[in-house]
């Protein structure tokens, strides 16, 4: 089932004051109001970005992020060890056409303000495929092989914004990655960075309506 915002919610949304482009990079533009966050939160944008090409609003249920620039967005308090879950529940606005960029979420960042930040992520496209990666510093590498198609999950639509839950939990010595409810892929803990601080992980030029980012501890 896809699953549309209110109407009267989608109407105050932010445009996306982003170049739309095709590939996997492109010129980034400043958006008006970036660079400001929400009170607890903190961006890292990837390597040539800067804040001003971030924008996190709070806006119930949630809060809406639209980028410019690839990077994480974070809660430094939303650490987790040992067993635990985290789940979004993440809202993709049409990205244009050409434009599949990936969106999700991170697990056990660290150092994540320094050169060696650290931290696992799982991700979507609007074309229904997923991926899991892992970064080490300025370096990035694939967990899984290529993007692979999933039937739970939703496809970016052009008439409106389209919503997944991602769920990655960590439960003896196991990590399980679920979208809506069935899981895509599972790999022993051990294998990735699992223990940090978690959060979002959004590529350049999307809009996102994040309904919840939650943390819950064994």
């Amino acid at each position: 089932m896809r699953i549309l915002l209110p109407l009267a919610m989608s109407l105050l949304l932010p445009a996306v004051a982003v170049a739309q482009q095709g590939g996997d990079h492109g010129p980034a533009t400043k958006i008006e109001g970036g660079g400001v966050f929400p009170a607890g939160w903190q961006v890292r944008p990837d390597e040539g970005g800067t804040l001003p090409e971030v924008k996190i609003e709070a806006m119930a249920p949630g809060w809406h992020v639209t980028t410019a620039a690839s990077g994480i967005m974070y809660r430094p308090t939303d650490r987790a060890t040992g067993s635990y879950d985290v789940s979004a529940k993440l809202h993709l606005f049409p990205e244009g056409p050409g434009h599949q960029e990936a969106y999700g979420i991170f697990i056990g960042g660290k150092d994540l303000d320094g050169a060696g930040q650290r931290y696992t992520y799982f991700l979507l496209r609007g074309d229904g495929t997923w991926k899991v990666k892992r970064r080490s510093g300025a370096a990035t590498t694939d967990v899984t092989t290529g993007w692979a198609a999933h039937p739970a999950i939703l496809k970016e639509m052009s008439t409106g914004p389209v919503a997944n839950l991602l769920l990655v939990s960590v439960a003896q010595g196991k990590l399980r990655f679920l979208v809506n409810g069935q899981e895509v892929w599972s790999a022993p803990a051990a294998s990735v960075d699992a223990d940090g601080i978690a959060g979002l992980r959004l590529n350049h030029n999307l809009s996102v309506h994040v309904a919840s980012l939650v943390v819950t501890r064994r």
